[in-house]
């Protein structure tokens, strides 16, 4: 009898690899933009301490849930590109960094996606920013 468990397309286990890096991306524009507001703020003060004092401040904006999760820069522009043709019906790839599932995306308006696990696992769709994750259209794979 064969394994329940298929391994997933090489196209998705990159997309995984990619949805960490763009989060360390996000981090890494947003330390710039605090530096360059700290530099226009304080242009007296050394680079060094201005640059020690904007990882202080992304560290500890990173572990405001609030915060972190509506500062995507790179990973939103990403997540809309990736995502832009997917329509209602149209099978795709929740992919997190370390995890995806194939999903079914039941609707769709602007930036907001509702898709659902096509195990039928959830009775109801979840509502998703496409701003917020990574859909890659499964025909892509």
């Amino acid at each position: 009898m064969r394994s329940p468990l298929r391994p997933l397309p090489a196209v998705v286990a990159r997309w995984m690899a990619t949805a960490r890096l763009l989060r360390w991306l996000d981090a890494l524009v947003a330390w710039l933009v605090v530096w360059g507001g700290a530099v226009t703020v304080l242009p007296r003060a050394s680079s060094e301490s201005l640059a020690a004092l904007s990882a202080l401040v992304v560290t500890l904006g990173a572990l405001v849930m609030p915060l972190r999760v509506r500062c995507r820069p790179v990973s939103g522009v990403i997540g809309l590109a990736v995502s832009a043709r997917l329509a209602p019906g149209a099978e795709a790839w929740y992919v997190r960094p370390g995890d995806a599932e194939r999903v079914v995306v039941t609707a769709r308006h602007r930036t907001r996606v509702v898709i659902a696990r096509l195990d039928g696992a959830g009775a109801e769709g979840l509502s998703v920013r496409r701003t917020r994750v990574l859909l890659v259209p499964a025909d892509a794979v």
